[in-house]
């Protein structure tokens, strides 16, 4: 019996902890979010270097990949930029879980970025993703508007995307008050959100990202290593059985 798995099933039993812990069978999932200009395709990059088992996956980047690759949705894709409307939610998390699939759906673990925007986003990733991954953390990238413009100016200056303009900035930022800004109060609730200040060089921003990533990981090692040395044989017992009827069940 996979040991992880086993810690699982006994916690969930009710026998070593009442917090509710993840489910080893499903992959992890940390999302990273932040205003235009917060570095969080440089954190994700230097994520996946410092932690190789974790995937980065943007929700930007699978758009114009599908675009491009000429598929069913390609056009659909590609009609919805031009007109500036938002592709439908269902295409992008069908993208994001294809692309998890696709790097091991239960071995690794995702950094997604820029993901989920807003309430949309948020209603069509409990639909079509929710319930199969463990949200273990939302990454908020946080730093003044000056600051953001200052960064996505000088971007510009040096073949930075198409966007990098003030008047797409403040359409930009807005969309990240009036509708990102919302979505990380909603996780904040649920205690998943930290807060990082940006303000700062490359290096020390990952310091602290680096920190957050290392702290989750002993904290999932924590509550897995909870050993059985507190319990009584029959106990024992019972859980390794329960664990055994578990697995068959899931397998079936």
């Amino acid at each position: 019996i996979n040991a992880e798995y086993m810690g699982y099933i006994f916690l969930n039993m009710g026998c070593g902890s009442t917090r509710k812990v993840r489910d080893p069978s499903k992959p992890n999932v940390s999302f990273m979010l932040g205003g235009p200009g917060c570095g969080k395709g440089t954190q994700c990059s230097k994520i996946v270097k410092e932690f190789p088992n974790v995937v980065h996956l943007s929700a930007g980047e699978l758009l114009r990949e599908e675009m491009a690759s000429g598929s069913k949705n390609a056009i659909l894709i590609d009609t919805y930029i031009k007109e500036g409307k938002i592709v439908p939610v269902k295409i992008t998390c069908g993208l994001l879980k294809q692309a998890m699939e696709k790097h091991g759906w239960e071995k690794k673990e995702f950094i997604v970025d820029g993901y989920p925007r807003n309430k949309d986003n948020y209603d069509g990733w409990e639909a079509e993703i929710g319930s199969s991954v463990n949200i273990l953390q939302v990454l908020s990238l946080e730093c003044p508007k000056e600051v953001m413009l200052d960064r996505v100016m000088k971007r510009s200056t040096t073949g930075g995307r198409t966007d990098d303009n003030i008047t797409s900035f403040n359409k930009r930022y807005d969309t990240y008050l009036n509708e990102t800004w919302p979505i990380i109060e909603m996780f904040r609730k649920k205690g998943l959100v930290r807060s990082i200040n940006v303000a700062r060089t490359i290096d020390e921003i990952f310091a602290d990202v680096k920190k957050l990533f290392q702290q989750i990981k002993a904290e999932i090692s924590k509550l897995y290593n909870l050993s059985l040395i507190h319990i009584s044989e029959p106990t024992r017992r019972y859980a390794i059985s329960y664990a055994v009827f578990c697995l068959k069940k899931k397998n079936k």
